[in-house]
């Protein structure tokens, strides 16, 4: 007999208010699979892109479950026996960019996607870590080797990725600068950075110069705008994409740029968890939502209005 599960689902694209509490089939574990009781599970922004819209286009069809950070508890192996066992405490990017469907009380997932939760924190700080930090993470490991003395701009500083950058780069030895609006600079300068601009006040580009990275998870217009504050050889780290005029205008400056879609990585992961083990990383929630309440999580993060990450707690 099969058994059930709390899953938010939406059925069509919409606003948040699409999003709602369902009984659904509890996943079972294929052969190289472990099942994941969810404890937390982080809230991202392709989550509620997805919800609006097929993000990439054609990406797929309603009825959905979303969500792709996780932090939990491993129940059942299936017919595997490697890293992980019934009872080890896990988190995870599971299998973006499909399909995962961590806003639920189980998952599955391959294991090499998880890694053991960071010791001393709890599964909602250990939720709102994989995405955002294994972003930023491979940003500066696979485009761009952030080395000491380096000038590091963050645009979006007190964001999900952006907080989680900002203390890697600082990290790393580099001379941090961060955007973001007024409100929030104490947090970001408290995370490490040693400028902080207000975008809604300055132009950036008219205060900042010879940066060597940029690292932008806004958009927009952003990339062409970060052009003039690079230094000769500098790099441009697209996070939050380009359009064909942006790649056209980066090539011609002669800059060195890179976009990328974050991807599971659980070597990577490891790391990050001896970090925050060691007090060196802090993931910032400023809201935990139960499961039921994701339209409001989802509102939430569409406004803009917190720093840091956002969570759900099962």
């Amino acid at each position: 007999m099969t058994e059930n599960m709390r899953a938010i689902v939406y059925r069509a694209f919409g606003e948040p208010e699409v999003l709602e509490l369902a009984e659904v089939p509890r996943p079972v574990p294929q052969r190289h699979e472990v099942l994941v009781r969810v404890r937390a599970a982080g809230v991202n922004p392709p989550d509620w892109k997805l919800r609006r819209t097929p993000f990439p286009p054609d990406y797929t069809e309603p009825p959905l479950t979303p969500g792709w950070d996780v932090s939990g508890v491993v129940e059942e192996i299936g017919e595997y026996t490697g890293r992980f066992k019934p009872g080890d405490e896990v988190f995870g990017m599971v299998n973006f960019p499909y399909a995962a469907r961590a806003y639920a009380d189980y998952l599955v997932a391959r294991p090499r996607q998880l890694a053991r939760k960071p010791e001393g924190v709890d599964h909602v700080q250990a939720a709102a870590l994989p995405m955002a930090a294994l972003t930023a993470w491979q940003a500066f490991s696979d485009i761009a080797g952030v080395s000491p003395g380096q000038r590091v701009l963050v645009h979006a500083a007190a964001g999900g990725v952006g907080h989680l950058a900002v203390q890697l780069a600082k990290l790393r030895g580099a001379y941090v600068i961060g955007t973001t609006r007024a409100a929030k600079h104490d947090f970001v300068r408290k995370l490490g950075a040693d400028e902080v601009i207000d975008y809604t006040s300055v132009d950036f580009a008219e205060v900042v110069s010879d940066v060597d990275l940029v690292l932008d998870m806004v958009g927009r217009d952003y990339p062409v705008r970060s052009i003039p504050v690079l230094k000769p050889g500098g790099t441009f780290i697209a996070g939050a994409g380009t359009t064909p005029a942006d790649v056209a205008a980066l090539d011609r400056a002669g800059v060195r740029w890179g976009r990328f879609s974050v991807e599971p990585d659980h070597a990577a992961l490891e790391e990050i968890a001896r970090l925050v083990a060691a007090g060196k990383l802090v993931a910032h929630v400023d809201r935990v939502f139960p499961l039921a309440d994701a339209a409001a999580a989802h509102a939430l993060m569409e406004s803009g209005d917190f720093v840091g990450k956002l969570v759900l707690e099962t």
